[in-house]
């Protein structure tokens, strides 16, 4: 009978080992390198490891975040995630890219995962950011100073560049002619026709629409996709409420709204705005989800601050219709420009590569 219990006692114990064991979270991080120069970025690897089924939350961090004084974060890869033990369990995997631009040692905070809504925390991490120490005073030390050296005037070197030059001159002329004559050639029949103004809010939907159709956001074009998408908005806030948004900086649209939208709304266009200027101006990554959250906000700002206005009548719109033989010349005329103007991109490309070949 005791060894009966004994039995069953080692039987219980294997099975909750066994229990705690696939239920056993691990996270780790580390460094890609311990050491960096000022200005490069550093990679730190956060691994999970859980049970396959185990709801996990990886940390998220907003671009240019400090996660300590000094040290910003740039941006995260996608999770890659791995299932083991037969699917049993799972492992995910995912880089972040941190940059400072202060000499000194980090030590970087703890992970917080989250599996199943419970905190796990990863070990800390040291990051030393070293810098180059440059003698100012000696600088004759490291390179001497040399005398500039101009080469001799060579006119037969340059002979094929100056005749090409002459060419793209007369191709510009040309093009100016042609165009000159386009815009003198005058209509012989003039008609009538009416035109329904469009909403502003309606246009800005309408663009916001094709942006979807062709899933610009989808691509790893995020330049062209915010591009488009800012520019909509400002010729939306343009009509809608009457200064030239075109012009103006992210900064001076949003000081310009503050007195007509409320706090809300301006964060979610302070947001878009942002987003839009680092993807165009320093070359920021961007996520899927980060892409439809400001697309998503772009069209919330629109509905919430859209003014339904009453049907106007429709503005003449003045059309006009042509004889046959002046739609030909028109045709020749523009066949003529696009003709003369890939001459002349030509030749400027050609000369640009001769002048710089020469100068080298």
């Amino acid at each position: 009978m005791n060894r009966l219990k004994i039995s069953v006692i080692l039987i219980l114990s294997c099975l909750m080992y066994a229990l705690n064991a696939g239920a056993q979270v691990t996270v780790d991080a580390k460094l890609d390198s311990a050491s960096i120069f000022i200005g490069q970025r550093i990679g730190v690897t956060l691994d999970v490891s859980a049970d396959a089924k185990s709801n996990v939350e990886l940390p998220e961090m907003d671009s240019l975040q400090q996660i300590v004084p000094g040290l910003e974060f740039v941006r995260a890869e996608k999770a890659d995630t791995n299932y083991i033990n037969e699917g049993a369990r799972k492992t995910l995997s995912r880089r972040y890219y941190f940059t400072s631009f202060d000499s000194t040692l980090y030590l970087i905070p703890e992970f917080d995962v989250k599996v199943d809504g419970q905190s796990h925390l990863s070990k800390k991490l040291a990051l030393k950011v070293l810098t180059l120490d440059i003698d100012t005073l000696h600088a004759d030390s490291i390179c001497g100073i040399k005398a500039e050296l101009a080469p001799p005037f060579d006119w037969a070197e340059w002979r094929l560049v100056i005749i090409f030059i002459v060419i793209a001159v007369l191709v510009a002329g040309l093009m100016a002619y042609v165009i000159y004559r386009l815009k003198t050639n005058k209509p012989i029949i003039r008609r009538i026709r009416r035109k329904k103004k469009v909403a502003p809010h309606k246009a800005a939907m309408e663009k916001i629409e094709v942006i979807k159709e062709e899933k610009i956001w989808q691509s790893e074009d995020s330049k062209e996709y915010y591009t488009q998408l800012t520019d909509t908005l400002r010729q939306y806030i343009k009509e809608r409420y009457g200064f030239n948004a075109l012009e103006m900086t992210s900064y001076e649209i949003i000081q310009k709204l503050q007195d007509v939208n409320d706090e809300e709304a301006i964060n979610e266009l302070r947001e878009l705005f942002q987003t839009a200027d680092l993807v165009k101006f320093a070359k920021y990554s961007t996520l899927i989800n980060e892409n439809d959250r400001n697309l998503v906000n772009a069209i919330e700002y629109i509905n919430q601050t859209k003014l339904e206005e009453p049907e106007e009548k429709p503005q003449p719109e003045v059309v006009v219709v042509e004889e046959k033989r002046s739609k030909i010349a028109k045709y020749v005329l523009i066949g003529s420009i696009v003709v003369s103007a890939l001459v002349f991109l030509g030749v400027l490309g050609y000369v640009g590569y001769r002048i710089y070949m020469l100068t080298l």
